[in-house]
């Protein structure tokens, strides 16, 4: 499947550039959810049909990053997976973080009064991980600016000192080809670049880390057999990572469905360089240098009249302009963008 064979799909897309804030859902998607509606409205809705959207996201999701499915739990967001991983880590570890990380990564670890968190720049990650650190956590692509951690030489110092490696890819995945079996533990938002309903998220975890992981929400969905895991003792969970899954809200793993077979079917390697030839455009008509990121981050005159942007969304993150360009734009995006910030 081509990208312009899917752009009928998204009829909200010219202008639209804030993908790095919410994604846009493909048709495909928005019909099933509506569909689902109107079964629930009617009366009709029955509960355990939901496992079937549930366990086929899951794998979907496992494909999409190159891991077993079970290793994939379910959640609702970031935050909530990472506090799960972070149970693993036992207490006076040293944690190592970029400065500026996005609070999801960050406040898990940090309301650990019994972890030494530290911060460095993202690019001295490689470089600061040694003998006397415990845990590495990052962003593969930071939020705020849409830098891409060199994930190769993260990857490389945490296996020669035995550090724990703990990745967010919520900005990252869905265009960025990413293999997730080289860490320990990945989790992922999908309301972005997934291009699915807020309220769905993922957690891969290697098998040998899960059973140092608490279950702290457990509840009747992590059994092993969840409907029969509703009344009464005793304690019955999953023996894989479905252990850790969090109830899921029912109507938006019907729509995340249809939203990652898309993606499936138009191939990462094929968003990646779509995505990045348009951001690398906008850079080149701003007099700016290639980068290897679907986001572009501008500082804008303290004067910039922001009528400019007017009929383009996009979003000011850490005092800087973001856009972020997915498989819907198209170089008429960037001419209209470049032509606003140029005046």
């Amino acid at each position: 499947m081509r990208i312009a064979d899917a752009r009928h799909e998204f009829p909200g897309a010219p202008g639209y550039l804030n993908t790095a804030a919410i994604g846009l859902p493909p048709q495909r998607a928005a019909d099933a959810l509506q569909e689902a509606i109107a079964v629930w409205q009617s009366g009709k809705a029955h509960a355990p049909a939901y496992d079937v959207d549930v366990a086929t996201a899951r794998r979907l999701f496992a494909q999409l990053v190159a891991v077993p499915v079970d290793w994939v739990a379910i959640g609702s967001q970031v935050s909530a997976l990472v506090a799960l991983a972070v149970t693993a880590i036992p207490p006076g570890s040293r944690v190592l973080c970029p400065d500026d990380e996005f609070s999801s990564v960050i406040f898990p670890l940090l309301v650990r009064t019994d972890l030494e968190v530290e911060f460095v720049p993202l690019e001295s990650l490689p470089d600061a991980i040694g003998p006397d650190i415990d845990v590495v956590a990052f962003s593969m692509v930071q939020s705020a600016d849409g830098r891409v951690a060199d994930t190769a030489a993260i990857k490389t110092a945490a296996a020669e000192h035995d550090v724990l490696t703990m990745i967010d890819v919520t900005q990252a995945v869905g265009w960025l080809p990413f293999d997730a079996t080289r860490f320990d533990v990945v989790v992922a938002g999908t309301y972005k670049w997934l291009l699915s309903p807020r309220g769905t998220a993922f957690l891969a975890v290697r098998p040998e880390l899960q059973d140092r992981m608490q279950p702290l929400y457990a509840g009747w969905y992590a059994g092993q057999d969840p409907w029969d895991s509703i009344y009464g003792p005793p304690l019955r969970l999953a023996d894989n990572a479905r252990r850790f899954d969090l109830s899921p809200g029912w109507l938006n793993w019907v729509a995340l469905v249809p939203a990652l077979e898309l993606l499936l079917d138009l191939g990462v390697d094929q968003i990646h360089r779509h995505n990045v030839g348009l951001a690398n455009s906008l850079r080149r008509r701003l007099g700016l240098e290639d980068s290897n990121s679907a986001i572009v981050s501008l500082r804008l005159d303290p004067d910039f009249d922001d009528a400019r942007l007017t009929g383009l969304h996009t979003a000011y993150r850490a005092g800087r302009l973001r856009a972020g360009f997915h498989l819907y734009n198209t170089e008429e995006d960037v001419n209209r963008l470049g032509q606003a910030v140029l005046g």
